[in-house]
């Protein structure tokens, strides 16, 4: 793997843990049972995003951002 590869997937998969701690974030203040359920079910904290765009909307643009430097990695 070359180094801008490697930079890519980096900064990608660092964007989409960061996405999921901002979901996570946002889950915990609407309500303790989202926030629980996407601790320990992270797939479930992009649906709950879907689904409160109006407050998630920042967190899934970097979700975006993380699969888009992720997929020019390849």
């Amino acid at each position: 793997m070359e180094a801008t590869s490697a930079s890519l997937m980096t900064f990608g998969l660092a964007a989409l843990l960061a996405s999921w701690v901002l979901l996570m974030i946002v889950a915990w203040k609407e309500d303790y049972a989202w926030g629980l359920f996407t601790l320990l079910l992270p797939p479930l904290s992009y649906v709950y995003g879907l689904t409160r765009l109006d407050k998630a909307g920042q967190a899934w643009l970097l979700a975006v951002v993380g699969l888009i430097l992720i997929w020019f990695a390849y």
